[in-house]
């Protein structure tokens, strides 16, 4: 018999990195992500407490910004909460097998992928944008002369070749995280098959297919249209 199959199910695998099951990659990934983070976090937050010690003079910067106001500290401080919120989900949900709490970390890692993708369309199309970009950075930024002075050309083909081995690697990342989904919901839906299988005892047959009338009761007639 053939079987129909998804045109995705040949994506499908069990192992990531060539080594290891996608249940534990996911969890490497989780609490990779969970320690990075963390130490953001940790950056923000002694920011917070001492603005002093990483505090630059708008001078240092081409006196037309300020470097890391209260607000843009508190916002990035939440976000680093939300984001270990949703590695620890992911992790946990993936180390007790739970389906539903990987999700956020999976549209996590769509939303940063489509980030990086208009990153690149964005440097394809207005090329232009990365000398200017390259002119609003501090005089004492390293390596800015030396990058200022290699070909436009070639640097576009350097930073373009750069965003596609991260999106390769990114979306590789999210395959394993979204195979270990597959195989964390279709183990847990044949354990729930076989529970059922297992205490379904009480089956109602039909009378002509109940053993203990088969002796004494002939089957029924066949059906004759009219």
């Amino acid at each position: 018999m053939r079987t129909m199959s998804s045109p995705w199910a040949r994506f499908y695998s069990n192992s990531c990195c060539l080594c290891c099951h996608v249940r534990t990659g996911t969890i490497i990934l989780g609490v990779w992500y969970l320690i990075i983070n963390s130490v953001v976090l940790l950056i923000l937050l002694s920011a917070l407490t001492d603005p002093d010690q990483y505090h630059l003079p708008s001078a240092d910067l081409g006196g037309e910004f300020e470097f890391m106001d209260d607000a843009n500290m508190c916002i990035a401080t939440a976000i680093s909460l939300l984001m270990i919120l949703i590695c620890a989900m992911a992790t946990y949900g993936a180390y007790k097998q739970h389906a539903a709490w990987i999700i956020p970390f999976f549209c996590y890692q769509i939303f940063d992928f489509a980030l990086n993708t208009l990153v690149a369309i964005s440097v394809l199309v207005y090329p232009n944008t990365i000398q200017d970009y390259l002119r609003q950075l501090p005089a004492n930024f390293p390596y800015k002369e030396e990058i200022m002075a290699v070909n436009p050309t070639c640097l576009i083909v350097i930073i373009l070749l750069f965003i596609s081995i991260i999106l390769a690697f990114k979306g590789y990342l999210i395959s394993c995280v979204w195979n270990c989904y597959r195989y964390i919901n279709s183990r847990n839906n044949s354990d729930v098959l076989v529970y059922i299988a297992t205490n379904d005892t009480a089956v109602l047959l039909p009378p002509y297919e109940d053993p203990a009338n088969a002796a004494s009761k002939d089957p029924p007639p066949p059906y004759v249209s009219a």
